[in-house]
């Protein structure tokens, strides 16, 4: 899956309307300069024989060149963990409220708590992840100055304070846990129709015990799927996020990529967080094979 969404990338910037060599055009240059450099580049050869090239050195760990002659794994050394920071924290905290809220909502069946829990994280999730930056940045900076409303680093490249870290997280979090939110409600409702839980209930248990001790244990092979499945849709909206409050990731990155045409750099962005969401997926298929007793 990883390969082919690889050559996706290749072809993807292929057919774009020019290239990494007349996109680093000064003025003033010449078409034979341009097409000195497009020599240089490699990009007069067909593409297919370029992405082999760049997928027969991707084992040994070497993502290519970039148009601008630095490494892209250099490249790639000071912004991917800030990525990853960011990505993990508001992976960690869209389960931990998603869980809570769908437990929340599965305990009172049919309330006015429970139809709130799901319009409420319906309308979340509704909402784009760049309309949650502007509504954070207008209350949490603009009216009330208690956040920063940009994102400001230390000479080695890491965040000048963890306060910056607050609204790029909460950005990514609130669209997911409405997602996610909607997954666990609707695998605990799933489980309550089991003839265990419906004993459970009979037996006069508490609603909270029957959805955390019968219902919960049942339901985490489709919540681990469906939270797994949401971690492209988080790496994709840090792209946004990131380059809203100039956070120092791989968003910025591959936005001034695409816009050099720089196909390599593109590709190893791409194949970092390709391998991060592959790992989560198989992580979540391992588990749900565990619990369910399947080969995995």
């Amino acid at each position: 899956m990883l390969v082919v969404l690889l050559a996706a990338v290749f072809a993807a910037v292929e057919l774009l309307p020019g290239d990494a060599a007349s996109a680093g055009s000064e003025r003033g240059e010449s078409a034979a300069d341009i097409e000195a450099r497009r020599h240089l580049l490699g990009l007069d050869r067909p593409v297919w024989e370029r992405f082999a090239d760049w997928m027969t050195a991707l084992p040994t760990g070497d993502l290519g060149t970039s148009a601008r002659g630095q490494k892209v794994t250099e490249l790639l050394a000071d912004p991917l963990p800030n990525t990853l920071l960011l990505g993990t924290t508001a992976f960690a905290l869209t389960v931990v409220a998603s869980l809570t809220l769908g437990c929340w909502a599965a305990s009172r069946p049919g309330s006015l708590t429970d139809r709130l829990v799901g319009h409420a994280s319906t309308a979340s999730f509704a909402v784009p992840e760049f309309v949650v930056s502007v509504g954070l940045l207008l209350v949490l900076s603009l009216w009330t100055g208690w956040l920063p409303a940009v994102t400001l680093t230390g000479a080695d490249g890491s965040l000048a304070s963890w306060t910056m870290l607050v609204m790029p997280v909460l950005a990514l979090v609130v669209p997911q846990t409405g997602w996610n939110t909607r997954i666990v409600r609707g695998a605990l409702a799933d489980q309550a129709r089991t003839p265990h839980v419906e004993a459970a209930h009979l037996d006069g248990l508490p609603p909270h015990r029957v959805v955390l001790r019968h219902a919960l244990p049942g339901a985490v092979p489709a919540i681990a799927t469906g939270i797994a499945t949401s971690t492209g849709m988080l790496l994709g909206g840090a792209v946004v996020v990131e380059t809203l409050f100039n956070y120092p990731g791989i968003g910025t990155l591959l936005a001034s990529a695409v816009s050099s045409r720089d196909t390599p750099l593109i590709a190893g962005v791409v194949a970092c967080a390709g391998a991060v969401i592959s790992l989560v997926l198989l992580a979540a298929d391992l588990l749900r094979a565990r619990i369910l007793g399947e080969r995995p």
